[in-house]
């Protein structure tokens, strides 16, 4: 059940067509999208990093602070809830 075709292919013929496929693939990256964004895109200036690197602390400050308090909340409030008010 083998094709000639397939047998009369030489390794060369095979890796080249693996390279057009790969290369064919890339091509279509600067056509997507992406492509825009991939252009526009450069090195932030040093300013600019840094009150990116500001901004996204204090994200993060701000959301372990909201998921310390919930741990708080869940620790103390919840079973004093659970088995004085409602008895469970």
């Amino acid at each position: 059940m083998s094709d000639k075709k397939d047998d009369s292919r030489t390794f060369e013929d095979a890796v080249q067509d693996r390279q057009d496929w790969i290369e064919a693939q890339f091509r279509k990256i600067s056509r997507g999208s992406w492509a825009r964004i991939i252009r526009m895109a450069r090195k932030p200036t040093p300013q600019e990093f840094k009150q990116t690197s500001i901004i996204c602390g204090i994200g993060l400050f701000v959301l372990g602070a909201i998921g310390f308090i919930l741990l708080v909340l869940m620790d103390n409030f919840l079973p004093w809830l659970i088995h004085d008010v409602f008895g469970i």
